[in-house]
């Protein structure tokens, strides 16, 4: 069987080496790949999928498309319009969202409190998952920082739309009030400087992004001895997840961590 990565861009995926290494430890004979699909291209990209397609992992900038595009979806996918897996089975496409069980997974195995204030930087589609995620951990109080705050709409509407108390603020503020988790769904050079910051006003801090890495933000937190969940930490929870979709067996996220760790470390 065949599955891929899709995404623009996407040759700093680790998606590829860590779902190889699960194909390797289940002995199963499937191939997985990362493939360039730009927004606009997912519709076309689906309808000429092969018949030996089993699945495909969506990141950026797909995963509503990815959302729309399928058949049936899983609640997560119904409540926020956002997918990162596809799964083809006899015919039918269907749509899973594992970031948010993911990141829940990997705030939890971090030994990090469920935090009842949080910030969260960006507004996108990644951030819309991390916000359904805290909600559901029982968050209280939650805070969006972004450049734009009509894109962050979406987002901000996931946890307002469930009783949340949301305030929305420019990335050019400063940041003043303390709160329990910091999640970062930026780019680290959006960061730059303020790093240290950042970490500074929080108990604990939750960086999404893997490239570079380490990222500005986990090394000022890990200067700060604030503690810290990785980018790579949710990638590899939520990848065992894809597996089990995609395969029916389950693998452990730390198999998929040290095959993510070990591309990293030639970058």
């Amino acid at each position: 069987m065949i599955c891929a990565v899709i995404g623009s861009p996407i040759d700093h995926s680790l998606s590829p080496v860590m779902h190889r290494a699960a194909y390797a430890e289940l002995g199963l004979d499937w191939t997985y790949e990362a493939v360039e699909v730009r927004e606009g291209e997912l519709g076309a990209f689906v309808g000429a999928l092969g018949d030996d397609v089993r699945g495909l992992s969506v990141t950026a900038p797909l995963k509503r498309e990815a959302a729309a595009a399928a058949q049936q979806h899983d609640g997560v996918v119904d409540a926020l319009g956002v997918a990162n897996t596809l799964v083809v089975d006899d015919g039918v496409l269907s749509a899973y969202n594992t970031d948010v069980p993911g990141a829940a997974a990997a705030i939890a195995q971090a030994g990090i409190a469920p935090p009842r204030s949080a910030r969260i930087l960006g507004g996108g589609a990644t951030a819309a998952s991390i916000a359904l995620t805290l909600v559901r951990l029982g968050v209280e109080e939650l805070s969006f920082v972004v450049r734009d705050e009509a894109r962050a709409a979406d987002a901000v509407e996931v946890a307002r739309g469930r009783g949340i108390q949301v305030r929305v603020r420019s990335i050019d503020e400063p940041l003043i009030a303390k709160v329990d988790l910091l999640v970062s769904t930026v780019p680290d050079q959006v960061i730059g400087s303020r790093s240290y910051e950042l970490v500074d006003s929080s108990r604990a801090v939750f960086d999404v992004v893997y490239d570079p890495w380490p990222t500005n933000l986990v090394r000022a937190a890990h200067e700060a001895g604030t503690p810290v969940v990785s980018g790579i930490d949710l990638l590899a929870h939520q990848a065992a997840l894809q597996v089990e979709l995609m395969t029916g067996s389950t693998v452990s996220p730390q198999l998929l961590r040290d095959a993510a760790l070990s591309a990293l470390s030639p970058r």
